[in-house]
């Protein structure tokens, strides 16, 4: 039975304001007795009764509402947790086979939910989390067990709580750690929410923008990108001894040291700090050249 064959006999959910309504509605709906839950069950899974569906389904409603309730501190519409509950209740429905012996409702608990939490998890944030079983576990069930530790809100969990909790649920502990900070600061919020109560202004409105503006980050590349040919082109005024000297010690993240050097080229560590500077002073002059056959002002092109 998929969303799209919901049975018309159950009431409409149509947000929180008829939530209330909603509740009282349901009620009138009896519950079945094990002999009527067997006889229809038997209908829909022979014939394909949709009457026979839709009695099953309308006497398990207050079933869905009851777990709703159950998942209201999440910071989601109860109406929206109840329409994902019936979802589920209906695939339990579906798939329910009243020959193994038991009830219907301790079968479509599971499957509604089962709908309820991927809900859950995909309402509460826009980074996936919950990956995994156990993830979905320690997601569902770290404020409870917190409160069995007395680890309320107000820090970090202490590293023995965060031990018994991974235990206990069979995670990591940095997993722990992580779920129980990213829970703390709650779901993803809107950037069109409110900033007053009158609904003037919103939170967007205040964002700013770090990066540079595009003309300015393509004029940044193209000049990133002229002074490294420069610096090519005059660094052919030098010998390949002094390339090499002065690209180790001044063009390369992790320079060389002089005593280094000197052991290569068998010199003292004076004389390869004399030629590094007399590269650098020839690699100077030659961009200022560069820069100024190009009619480029020296100080930006050595910048």
């Amino acid at each position: 039975m998929s969303k799209k064959n919901v049975p018309a006999t159950i009431p409409a959910l149509g947000g929180d304001a008829s939530l209330n309504q909603y509740l009282t509605e349901i009620k009138k709906y009896p519950i079945l007795t094990p002999d009527q839950e067997f006889m229809l069950a038997k209908r829909y899974q022979k014939h394909e009764d949709s009457d026979a569906a839709a009695q099953l389904v309308t006497s398990h409603l207050r079933l869905v509402s009851k777990i709703a309730m159950g998942y209201r501190g999440y910071g989601l519409p109860v109406s929206d947790l109840i329409s994902e509950g019936n979802i589920g209740l209906m695939q339990g429905v579906k798939k329910f086979d009243p020959d193994r012996g038991f009830r219907l409702a301790t079968y479509a608990m599971w499957w509604i939910r089962a709908s309820m939490q991927e809900f859950i998890l995909r309402s509460w944030s826009l980074v996936k989390i919950g990956t995994t079983a156990a993830q979905k576990k320690l997601f569902f069930n770290l404020r409870r067990m917190k409160n069995n530790l007395q680890a309320f809100d107000d820090g970090e969990l202490k590293p023995e709580d965060v031990a018994k909790i991974s235990t206990d649920l069979g995670v990591s502990e940095q997993e722990v750690v992580n779920m129980d900070r990213r829970m703390a600061r709650g779901g993803d919020s809107s950037l069109n929410m409110p900033m007053s109560d009158d609904g003037e202004g919103q939170v967007q409105d205040w964002l700013e923008d770090q990066e540079p503006l595009q003309d300015r980050a393509i004029a940044d590349r193209q000049e990133a990108h002229l002074r490294h040919e420069m610096l090519n082109e005059a660094m052919s005024d030098l010998n390949d001894r002094e390339k090499h000297i002065l690209t180790e010690r001044r063009l390369v993240d992790s320079p060389k040291t002089l005593e280094e050097l000197s052991k290569i080229y068998a010199v003292s560590r004076e004389r390869i700090r004399q030629i590094e500077a007399r590269s650098f002073e020839k690699l100077q002059k030659a961009m200022l050249r560069i820069a100024s056959d190009k009619k480029i002002i020296g100080q930006n092109a050595l910048a």
